[in-house]
């Protein structure tokens, strides 16, 4: 019997209300309880002036394995997660071949088990091949392990389609999570369309073409009564129809993303391939958006959407470099400095959306210490400053908009099944 006691921090659980300095008590791997007795553990972790909670869940994560390794994989990316103070990640599935069946399924599965750092849940796709003909194996999926469905990296465009995607995964018990995106309207564009663009000469993408697909998607799962989930949320209207669709009961919940509400698009007046993203960085007018979306309870989720490439393919003029930055490594500080400093939320509405919300609409039993759960903690020190080097990240690639900044906060410790899989010291000495 091996017993971890981690002692006098700052215990946050927003699954059970809890926020107060405590002790915490793992026992082979699962929580055995909080301030309970506890004779001559076999590791004592000091926890003073540091916050403890169940281990962070980031439920939009690209891991690029199969067929892209030379962007990350699943050893790289569990690596840079944990790092992060993320415990328990999904992953999407636009790889190559994309996940629509259930040895795909399996197959994340199995590569999380030979990495050994956090666990990894796979998302399936909505259509074969994620071409947006025909339904995927779902059920097949399911079995797999798959945890929920979307073909995200593109839209389902197919109305029909999308509706039975939703019929099918309610009687699956999943949510389908959106990339809402018409793709007639952001053909050939770089950043957002707006002044800037406008400004720097640069083809833009309109916040409609998100707008329209949220709105039909919103209908959909009125119609259909299924489980409907808005990707990386990034204008002031795609808040505004949630939070409607919301108060009308309608199934739909939807995420933020830290570079959505923290970087606006007068960054790409630097030209710097690593500010772009899809969705783009918006207007300060849809920053505001986003934090209030997330003050108000409208925004459930905040997740990374960690999009890793490959140096040389960043290294790219505007026009030609892929989409996509990573988050990970920066997810702590950067909420920190967005949400927590300017006082938009508290460290217990921050972790409940970093722990058990996702936790609950991805349907796993991750995100909480209630007693005899798995023993997936994350400790952090909110003080530390440091500045971010993305060479010093573990993840494969460094295409990280936040480079060079100099913040605050990060993990000090991540525990997944009772074993420490990072510690920050290590790292420092």
């Amino acid at each position: 019997m091996s017993k971890l006691l981690i002692q006098g921090g700052r215990i946050i659980d927003p699954s059970q209300q809890i926020n107060r300095v405590a002790d915490l008590v793992l026992c082979d791997g699962k929580v055995e309880g909080i301030d309970i007795p506890v004779s001559e553990p076999d590791t004592i972790v000091d926890a003073k002036g540091k916050i403890v909670c169940p281990g962070l869940v980031d439920m939009h994560v690209h891991l690029r394995e199969p067929g892209r390794e030379e962007d990350e994989t699943i050893a790289t990316g569990t690596a840079a997660a944990v790092a992060g103070g993320v415990t328990s990640m999904a992953c999407m599935p636009n790889t190559e071949p994309a996940l629509d069946n259930q040895a795909a399924a399996e197959f994340i599965y199995l590569q999380a088990a030979r990495a050994a750092k956090a666990n990894v849940y796979p998302i399936g796709t909505v259509s074969k091949g994620r071409n947006g003909q025909e339904l995927a194996e779902m059920g097949g999926l399911v079995e797999g392990g798959a945890v929920a469905f979307s073909d995200d990296g593109d839209p389902v465009s197919n109305s029909q389609l999308m509706r039975r995607a939703l019929e099918y995964a309610l009687m699956l018990d999943k949510a389908v999570f959106s990339h809402c995106e018409i793709k007639e309207l952001t053909v050939g564009g770089v950043m957002h369309e707006g002044d800037v663009s406008m400004k720097l000469g640069l083809p833009g993408l309109p916040a409609v073409a998100e707008e329209i697909m949220v709105n039909r998607d919103i209908a959909l799962a009125e119609l259909t009564g299924g489980r409907l989930h808005i990707l990386h949320a990034s204008t002031a209207g795609t808040v505004d129809l949630v939070r409607n669709a919301r108060r009308r009961g309608i199934s739909v919940t939807t995420e933020a993303m830290p570079h959505n509400f923290i970087l606006t698009d007068e960054c790409l007046e630097r030209f710097d391939s690593d500010f772009i993203m899809y969705p783009p960085l918006r207007a300060a007018s849809d920053v505001e958006a986003i934090i209030e979306g997330l003050v108000d309870g409208t925004i459930e989720v905040i997740a990374t959407d960690h999009a890793p490439h490959a140096v040389e393919k960043k290294m790219k003029e505007l026009d030609h470099a892929p989409f996509g930055v990573m988050g990970l490594e920066t997810l702590i500080p950067i909420c920190i400095r967005a949400l927590i400093e300017p006082g938009h939320l508290s460290w217990p509405a921050l972790i409940e959306k970093l722990t058990v919300n996702p936790s609950k609409l991805l349907g796993i039993n991750k995100g909480t210490l209630q007693n005899g759960v798995d023993g997936d903690v994350t400790i952090i020190d909110p003080d530390v400053p440091w500045t971010v080097d993305p060479k010093k990240f573990h993840s494969k690639s460094r295409n990280s908009p936040f480079k060079g900044w100099e913040v605050s906060g990060r993990a000090y410790m991540t525990i997944v099944g009772g074993e420490t899989k990072y510690r920050l010291s290590d790292m420092q000495d």
